[in-house]
């Protein structure tokens, strides 16, 4: 494992959120708590740490779940150290997603268990914390926004008690006028909180109501649109390179894995198949 290192990210639009990305190999914290809660994903070797009058390890793959305000330490499990990823959630986020789930505000969770497996969860954490401990230029707002709803919304499910219900959804939503505003602005930057608005409905319900509808997230689409507009870009002869950035695609490989995967071939190569009667037209 490389030198220690450690690296803190502060997200505004998350309500301040706040994420670490770190390895270590000798270092031993003391007992301590934090104001939010720690959530943390083991990337690489194991982490010992104490929590609730004991001692636990944290393998690879496995999460650590910290309560806000709960005395705990850590150090290596292994003589190779640990890598890890965390976010830091405030209980007052928690307490407003609880109204979201059953219709009054229940309280911030207790998280009964320090490691928690559950693939699902990690899948989705892993993919958050990806985007939170990445450059800002990188991280698509919606998509991390979303993100960071889903995974809250499965820990307050799992470990708060008498919050196992989700609201009924109101049939026929209107969600017109957020699709119009993701055709009109897929090129863009576009706010969860702003597209729900548009639909009336807090950003929670939002993407459930509008996954229902239309078969795909809001990110999904964003992007489905964006790889839409991108055809078009390279049918009239734009490079690759200036496609991406017109699209909001953060670089040309940003492009090229998502219209690959959608398209089935790569970009370059779907501007070729236009090349020559674009040139024939100029001559």
């Amino acid at each position: 494992m490389k030198d220690e290192q450690s690296t803190f990210y502060h997200h505004e639009k998350l309500g301040g959120l706040e994420a670490l990305q770190a390895r270590f190999t000798h270092q031993n914290f003391s007992r301590h708590s934090h104001e939010g809660y720690t959530i943390g994903l083991i990337d690489c070797g194991a982490q010992k740490f104490y929590r609730s009058g004991s001692d636990h390890i944290a393998p690879k793959n496995s999460i650590i779940l910290v309560n806000a305000d709960q005395i705990h330490n850590g150090q290596t499990a292994t003589e190779a150290g640990w890598s890890y990823r965390a976010m830091y959630p405030h209980p007052e986020q928690f307490d407003a997603l609880s109204q979201e789930l059953i219709g009054i505000r229940c309280g911030a969770p207790y998280f009964d268990f320090a490691v928690y497996n559950n693939r699902s969860l990690t899948h989705e954490l892993n993919q958050l914390l990806n985007c939170l401990t990445t450059t800002v230029k990188n991280n698509n707002q919606l998509h991390t926004e979303s993100l960071f709803y889903s995974v809250m919304t499965q820990l307050m499910l799992s470990f708060k008690q008498d919050c196992r219900q989700l609201k009924q959804l109101k049939p026929k939503a209107n969600l017109t006028h957020a699709q119009q505003y993701l055709d009109e602005y897929c090129c863009e930057e576009i706010s969860l909180e702003r597209i729900a608005a548009l639909s009336h409905m807090s950003p929670f319900h939002f993407i459930r109501q509008y996954k229902k509808q239309y078969g795909l997230t809001p990110h999904a689409y964003q992007i489905q649109r964006r790889i839409r507009h991108a055809k078009t870009l390279l049918k009239h002869g734009l490079n690759v390179s200036q496609t991406a950035n017109e699209c909001g695609f953060h670089d040309q490989s940003h492009l090229h894995h998502h219209f690959k995967s959608r398209i089935g071939i790569t970009p370059g190569q779907y501007r070729n198949l236009f090349s020559s009667s674009l040139t024939k037209d100029t001559q």
